[in-house]
């Protein structure tokens, strides 16, 4: 189980993801923060901090826990920040498509 320190309890059926943090400069260019905001609502792997008491009511086995490396869909939810400096995401439960069991799993889009 991971502690909560974002300062943020989902409720019903929402679901608080810790992004991975996407690069800040590619090579020695500096990445413009509209375009890090951009990126961090592409990312799809993050964290599972904590969900609402309804989250994965209708899921079956396996169901992510708090800690657990998750996959979320594309652009879902909304980017908060918490009161610990870091950035999240709410998403609805639906929107976490699978659980990372290993990190050399590779994600790339389909047109």
């Amino acid at each position: 189980m991971i502690e909560n320190t974002s300062g943020i309890i989902p409720i019903e059926y929402k679901v608080l993801v810790r992004i991975d943090k996407t690069a800040e400069k590619v090579g020695s260019i500096f990445i413009p923060d509209s375009v890090k905001d951009q990126k961090d609502m592409a990312e799809v792997k993050g964290t599972m901090i904590a969900h609402g008491g309804k989250a994965f009511e209708d899921f079956g086995d396996p169901s992510p826990k708090s800690g657990d490396r998750v996959m979320i869909a594309k652009y879902a939810g909304k980017l908060v920040s918490g009161a610990d400096g870091l950035e999240y995401r709410i998403v609805s439960d639906k929107d976490i498509s699978s659980i990372i069991t290993n990190e050399a799993a590779k994600v790339s889009d389909v047109a």
